[in-house]
């Protein structure tokens, strides 16, 4: 089966219906809040729907999305009431003056990662790892420098994807 190329910021049938959740890291709230609007967004344009949830921090990321896991509210084995066909995170992760930078840019991601193959949860990652704010400010500016919007269009086309090959009603 050869897939068309969409851009999954257009409403199209196949994404009808779909959920996305968003879970938030707001320690940098003048930075999320853009990110979060240009996700939002993205899913409304294509049709969809999407719950917003904050956590205290980028490392909590990967534990609330285990916690929808585990209450089988996402993912492959979640049963036919699911609440999520996808997720995005958002968050911002500053380089400070010690190695915590690393320490919660490196397993934040590898156990978002995790948690998405292994569960089959199509996922949009806008966990941005800077080394300045104004770094930060301008990947979360609105229109296409929005990274909350690429994470959401990613996420979308997941879906799309999966739904396409049939591994999702």
């Amino acid at each position: 089966m050869v897939l068309r190329q969409t851009d999954a910021a257009s409403a199209t049938p196949i994404l009808k219906g779909a959920r996305v959740l968003i879970l938030e890291a707001p320690y940098y709230a003048q930075i999320t809040n853009p990110l979060a609007e240009g996700a939002l967004a993205v899913v409304a344009a294509a049709g969809a729907t999407a719950d917003r949830i904050a956590v205290t921090g980028a490392l909590e990321l990967p534990q609330a999305l285990a916690a929808y896991v585990h209450a089988d509210r996402i993912g492959r084995c979640a049963g036919p009431g699911k609440a999520y066909d996808g997720a995005v995170v958002l968050g911002c992760i500053i380089r400070g003056e010690t190695s915590h930078y690393d320490t919660v840019a490196n397993e934040s991601n590898r156990w978002l990662m995790r948690l998405a193959i292994r569960h089959g949860i199509p996922l949009g990652n806008a966990i941005l790892t800077v080394e300045t704010e104004a770094q930060a400010a301008a990947r979360a500016a609105g229109g296409k420098a929005n990274k909350g919007g690429d994470a959401a269009r990613a996420c979308l086309r997941l879906i799309e994807i999966e739904r396409q090959l049939g591994a999702r009603r």
